[in-house]
């Protein structure tokens, strides 16, 4: 059973197409990584995975279900660090425990404790877990609402740029972790990145997105430069594709 299957796929937003007739299809267990320009429409297709944004036209099924009627604990989701409010003034565990409640707790039970500390030690910062959130690094913080989106041991985990603001041993800790719970649950990881480095290295699948899908694939096929000059519109400085780099080294 495919985890994600998307057909015919329209977003508009006052008019404007935001994604236009996405069809692809994701298979339970893959990692995937979604990349584009600012704007291509990245974020607005995880909200639509979440069941935040209905399509305007075309379908989407997570496990043979509208985003709507999955089981909440079947999807984590790690949001852009930048959007979170780090001077809220709560402690690690109680930002872990609400992930399993679906609401802020008030006294925290010794099972949901032992779950909580068992996920904070899984992804390294069960000595945080009576830190306020205000007092973490950005890779602290990233791991806190990663702890957040596995405390249920979700079968879909839905990233956005989960590696912005943190430094390089923070990312590869990061992407450590995630194959891990990925290989041990059998769970299926879809990540925004703008990273093509990571797109390259730690997925199986690829899509190049801008408002349409440009290209969906094993990354040796979907990161090829014709798709990459289609979808970024240009490959000057800075924008050299990662297969030439890989190839030119």
């Amino acid at each position: 059973m495919p985890a994600v299957e998307v057909k015919h796929l329209s977003i508009r937003f006052n008019g404007q197409p935001v994604l236009e007739d996405i069809t692809c299809q994701v298979n339970e267990g893959d990692f995937v990584a979604i990349v584009g320009p600012n704007g291509a429409g990245k974020t607005t297709f995880l909200k639509v995975l979440l069941g935040l944004i209905q399509p305007g036209a075309g379908s989407l099924r997570i496990f043979d279900r509208p985003p709507g009627r999955v089981p909440p604990e079947w999807i984590g989701y790690v949001p852009q660090i930048k959007t979170l409010d780090r001077s809220f003034p709560a402690p690690v565990i109680d930002l872990v425990v609400s992930g399993m409640r679906r609401r802020w707790p008030g006294r925290i039970k010794k099972k949901e404790r032992q779950a909580a500390m068992e996920v904070l030690r899984q992804v390294g910062v069960d000595h945080l877990a009576g830190h306020t959130l205000a007092s973490l690094s950005g890779g602290e913080l990233q791991r806190a609402y990663l702890a957040f989106s596995l405390v249920r041991k979700p079968r879909l985990v839905i990233m956005d740029e989960p590696a912005t603001g943190i430094d390089a041993v923070g990312q590869k800790g990061m992407y450590l972790i995630l194959e891990e719970y990925r290989s041990e649950k059998g769970a299926t990881i879809i990540m925004v990145t703008h990273d093509w480095g990571v797109a390259l290295h730690h997925a199986a699948q690829v899509m190049v997105l801008n408002r349409s899908l440009i290209s969906f694939g094993p990354p040796g096929e979907a990161l090829r430069d014709e798709y990459l000059q289609k979808a970024y519109g240009h490959m000057g400085h800075g924008m050299m594709s990662p297969l030439r780099d890989e190839s030119d080294s």
